[in-house]
């Protein structure tokens, strides 16, 4: 798999932050984005929104992936998250053969921004680092971002800070 240079994980960084901050503002969606980067770590094959609570971004952008792209391909594919996929994500990155996961800020920081026992986003204490230690194919993980979690915390408070608690 190519090594993913600081300026291209910089660019990434800023495109999912983006769709996230695009993702609120224009249409009403939770703050979690994700893209999928070609193995030139330079073009955007497919992005996702999160689409209710059951459908995460990760989630949707790995499933359309694995439909859309072969097997062998996506194994030199780079998903970037705006957060850390949560176990459901994790498993649905594995079984697509994403082979590396960006995510720029933590489940543990997402459980801070959300707020305890959020209905509306229950979280797993649950890495994702472990869930993909206990496949049989490696998936290379990135993450949290220095620099870059600060800034998707700060806009995902814009969302959470009006749906906490329900």
């Amino acid at each position: 798999m190519p090594a993913l240079t600081d300026i291209q994980l910089s660019d990434a960084a800023a495109a999912s932050l983006a769709l996230q901050a695009t993702g609120q503002t224009l249409h009403g969606k939770r703050p979690f984005a994700a893209l999928l980067l070609a193995p030139d770590n330079k073009t955007i094959l497919l992005s996702s929104l999160s689409l209710s609570h059951v459908r995460h971004a990760e989630c949707e952008l790995a499933r359309n992936a694995a439909e859309n792209f072969a097997w062998e391909y996506l194994a030199d594919c780079t998903m970037v998250s705006t957060w850390e996929p949560c176990a459901m994500c994790a498993g649905t990155i594995y079984w697509a053969h994403i082979g590396r996961l960006v995510y720029l800020a933590s489940e543990k920081a997402l459980h801070g921004v959300v707020g305890a026992d959020n209905p509306e986003n229950l979280s797993l204490d649950l890495p994702c680092r472990t869930v993909f230690e206990r496949g049989q194919t490696a998936v290379e993980v990135i993450g949290p971002v220095a620099g870059w979690e600060e800034k998707v915390i700060e806009d995902s408070k814009r969302y959470w800070d009006a749906h906490r608690g329900g």
